[in-house]
């Protein structure tokens, strides 16, 4: 008996990711490494404090003590600043993706990319339980998902409000 080869129509075929989803995703792909980058040792408070608490100590002058809440808020607007772009970042791939580029915002695609984004987190905590200078905590993903709950209202803001300055501009 032969082999029967696979036609383009059979569901065990090949497929090819759509023309541009590298262009739609490639962001959030490149994000996702930066976050990867900062979930490491290398960038655990430790570090961070050690690097950053000479500086600190040189042009304000601050105590260990007084650098240490300093270096905690820093540490959590990163999270914020780092989970809100991948909110963003996600949204946008998933609205390039749908091919519905006509289309301002979509519900699903900010629904999507909160998902995306708290799985990451979620992910991205748990690994950090396994690296000793690392503590993944529940709170870091809430913050997470915060950030990223928060982000799409900025979107949902910015594009609505794009639209209705669309509707009263004269072509």
């Amino acid at each position: 008996m032969t082999p029967v080869p696979l036609q383009e129509t059979d569901s065990l075929s090949i497929q090819t990711p759509p023309p541009g989803f590298l262009r739609a995703w490639l962001p959030s792909f490149l994000w996702l490494g930066v976050i990867a980058i900062e979930s490491s040792d290398w960038l655990s408070s430790h570090h961070t404090g050690r690097l950053l608490y000479p500086l600190f100590h040189w042009l304000l002058g601050l105590t260990p003590e007084q650098f240490e809440p300093i270096h905690a808020i820093m540490r959590k607007t990163g999270h914020v600043v780092g989970y809100g772009t991948l909110s963003v970042l996600a949204f946008r791939s998933f609205r390039a993706s749908t091919h519905q580029m006509h289309r301002r915002w979509s519900l699903a695609w900010a629904r999507n990319a909160v998902v995306l984004t708290a799985s990451v987190a979620s992910l991205d905590e748990w690994h950090q339980t396994f690296i000793p200078s690392r503590t993944g905590t529940i709170h870091d993903v809430l913050l997470d998902t915060a950030a990223a709950i928060a982000a799409q209202g900025f979107v949902w803001f910015v594009l609505s409000r794009d639209r209705k300055n669309a509707q009263h501009t004269p072509l």
